[in-house]
């Protein structure tokens, strides 16, 4: 198959060899990607905990199987692990928690062709993701694959699978969710729902002891019913400038929502028309009843700028095929509707995102709890880098880079109701940590797996890139895994053209 986003980016080949073929800072001793070590050191490194509060260190932390066992200050000019077995210096890294991709789908297939997991798994693990809360996928799939997981059998990150529930009256809704508990589902999805089937949803989740995320559309819910019900997140954001129109939008006669050019073309068209008093309202019933809020701003990022996210430099090493062709606008593919796509319609979302952010900024001023989520498989968004743009997106919207990693990390566990066990670095936390080299305060970009170009020495290098990730006491070589990512789409291409 002919590339279709392929251009000559001889800077970025030359700055991607450099990234994966540096040396580390500091030395490594006996430490194999893919094990899990009864004690596991890492010394002298900087701290970015995931609640909020600013770098501290050198401090050195200790693993012990699957927890954290203790983070202790870095003794200086001395090394009292000389005698440990399985030691990672930490020397002018950064260590951050694991991060948590809250918006997550676990595609085995784009477009009826089959993709494999393993692909998702990697670019996840190379982009320090530890976490995925999947909210949409081959169910039975995604149990044998979340099980395998908490086993260690796969390098994947540890999954938590929310499942659809449906049903045309609210009693099918209640045991829609009941089937949901007796599957082994982590919580509940809902999506495109009028008010009684929704709350009867909602009402059996919440006896359960299930979560709920609410991917609302345009449909008879808004986030006034996220709040009188008790959902637990809002995806996205329709629902939230719904609640806020003096009536309905004010959409052209001929408009049809089931036709995708339309509704992501007027979506566009939608905060504009919110009254901002009835909004404040609304975000503030959102903060009263804790309906946290997960924007994904980087999944509509296209439609303010489709040339951009067509030509992401990452696409020419590590877009699959399958996943590329699924992105050609095609009626057939969710999400695949730029075609005729016009600047005019570009300037409406780029008012549509001030607006958007303006407001989940306001929520979060307010108290409300902001996650983070990508989305990816959808609208030219590739796995794992889209979180990373999505953490500078929330610093676009005005969080402090401090506030962007706690959404990533501490304030989602909270919303996985989890903030005991993931999402900072503690003792008797999870051993979830990423170790990135450069500071992510300072850059954000850092965090891609590709680095960042900074002048050394006079030098224009690559620096950065997640250099270990370790879920669940897992040690893995992120920099290796991004080139079997490479290795599996230059077969993946070479077997398209036979």
């Amino acid at each position: 198959m002919q590339r279709r986003y392929s251009s000559t980016r001889l800077v970025m080949s030359l700055s991607l060899i450099l990234t994966l073929g540096s040396a580390l800072p500091g030395q490594t001793s006996n430490i194999e990607s893919g094990r899990r070590y009864d004690r596991l050191i890492i010394r002298n490194v900087m701290m970015v905990d995931g609640n909020g509060t600013p770098a501290q260190g050198p401090v050195d932390i200790v693993i012990e199987g699957s927890a954290i066992q203790s983070v202790r200050g870095a003794r200086r000019g001395e090394n009292p692990y000389a005698h440990e077995a399985h030691v990672i210096d930490g020397s002018g890294m950064y260590a951050l928690p694991g991060l948590i991709n809250l918006h997550a789908h676990i595609h085995d297939t784009r477009g009826r062709r089959a993709i494999p997991f393993d692909y998702l798994y990697k670019l996840w693990l190379s982009c320090g993701i530890t976490t995925v809360r999947d909210v949409g996928s081959n169910t039975q799939k995604t149990l044998k694959e979340r099980d395998k997981s908490r086993a260690g059998e796969i390098a994947a990150p540890r999954i938590f699978l929310y499942m659809r529930a449906g049903g045309r009256t609210p009693a099918e809704a209640r045991q829609a969710v009941r089937r949901i508990k007796q599957a082994g589902g982590d919580g509940v999805k809902i999506f495109g729902m009028d008010r009684d089937i929704m709350e009867a949803a909602v009402s059996e989740a919440r006896a359960l002891g299930l979560r709920v995320a609410h991917h609302v559309g345009v449909e008879e819910t808004d986030a006034r019913h996220d709040a009188a019900f008790g959902v637990t997140s809002i995806e996205h954001w329709y629902g939230v400038p719904d609640a806020a129109l003096r009536g309905s939008q004010n959409f052209p006669y001929w408009y049809n929502y089931n036709d995708e050019s339309d509704r992501f073309r007027y979506a566009g068209r939608l905060w504009r028309e919110a009254d901002p008093e009835k909004l404040k309202k609304v975000l503030k019933d959102m903060v009263a009843q804790q309906v946290s809020w997960c924007p994904t701003f980087v999944i509509y990022e296209a439609n303010r700028g489709l040339l951009r996210a067509q030509n992401q430099p990452w696409f020419d090493d590590y877009l699959h095929p399958v996943l590329e062709e699924y992105f050609v606008p095609h009626p057939a593919n969710h999400g695949s509707y730029h075609w005729n796509w016009t600047t005019t319609d570009e300037v409406f979302w780029k008012e549509n995102y001030r607006i958007w952010m303006k407001a989940v900024r306001a929520f979060a001023d307010m108290g409300g709890l902001v996650g983070c989520g990508e989305d990816a498989g959808y609208i030219y968004m590739l796995y794992g880098f889209s979180l990373i743009r999505e953490l500078e997106l929330h610093q676009e919207a005005g969080f402090h880079p401090i506030d962007v990693i706690m959404h990533a990390t501490g304030s989602n566990a909270r919303i996985l109701g989890l903030e005991d066990k993931l999402g900072r670095i503690r003792q008797g936390w999870l051993a979830d940590v990423i170790l990135v080299e450069g500071n992510p305060l300072k850059n954000l970009r850092v965090l891609y797996p590709t680095g960042t170009l900074d002048m050394v020495d006079g030098q224009v290098v690559r620096t950065g890139g997640v250099r270990w990730t370790i879920k669940d006491g897992f040690v893995y070589d992120a920099r290796a895994l991004l080139r079997e990512v490479k290795d599996m789409v230059s077969a993946a291409r070479a077997q398209e053209q036979e």
